[in-house]
């Protein structure tokens, strides 16, 4: 008499068409949401206005960036997927809920460095979004590598930055918290050259510029 359980049936393939349209929906749909928290508000004549808005303008530049940095690792990643799976649709549905999040504390970061009002909140509150997001990019990243779901050949400067050790910089969003328990406005600067590290692609510029030169 044979077993009712029968053997073991490998997990599912999917594809990734759909997976990768709605990930690039959403980390559209978050960036575009970034500017409307931009708002001039009068007296004074428009380049008064646009100069008293620059809280605003600071926090919709920092911002758009961090998400492009996600998007970016994001589809250097997925790019290059030969499958997807249940679980890693579900990891990726965690990353865009923090990613699409990300416009609230902006704006709430802007009014509160244009009132002086809830600082220390409101910027603890955008920094442990940053790392969230930071953290939810390397978890695709190491799921993605234990199921072999890209080729382990291969990979451009991209790919190669995505899979990095997230560490360093998971260091300096979590002392850039901390240091804007004191001073707010100092964590915004923190927060600003983390993300420069994460877009400029600094090797690569050098090389450009320096190897032929």
């Amino acid at each position: 008499m044979h077993g009712e359980t029968g053997p073991s049936q490998p997990p599912r393939s999917l594809r990734t068409d759909r997976m990768e349209a709605l990930s690039d929906g959403v980390f559209g749909f978050a960036m575009t949401l970034l500017v409307v928290d931009i708002v001039v508000r009068p007296p004074g004549t428009p380049l008064h206005q646009m100069l008293r808005a620059w809280p605003s303008l600071v926090a919709y530049v920092l911002s758009f960036l961090t998400i492009g940095a996600a998007w970016m690792a994001h589809t250097a990643l997925t790019d290059r997927f030969e499958r997807t799976g249940s679980i890693f649709l579900r990891l990726n549905l965690l990353t865009l809920l923090v990613v699409v999040f990300l416009p609230f504390p902006t704006g709430l970061v802007a009014d509160a460095l244009r009132s002086h009002v809830g600082e220390r909140e409101a910027v603890t509150l955008y920094g442990l979004t940053l790392l969230a997001i930071r953290v939810m990019g390397f978890a695709l990243v190491v799921y993605a590598r234990h199921e072999n779901l890209y080729p382990r050949h291969g990979g451009d400067e991209e790919l190669r930055r995505a899979q990095q050790s997230p560490l360093p910089v998971v260091i300096g969003y979590v002392v850039a918290i901390l240091v804007g328990l004191a001073w707010p406005t100092v964590a915004v600067l923190m927060y600003f050259g983390i993300t420069m590290v994460l877009v400029v692609p600094f090797r690569t510029v050098a090389r450009v510029v320096f190897g032929h030169g």
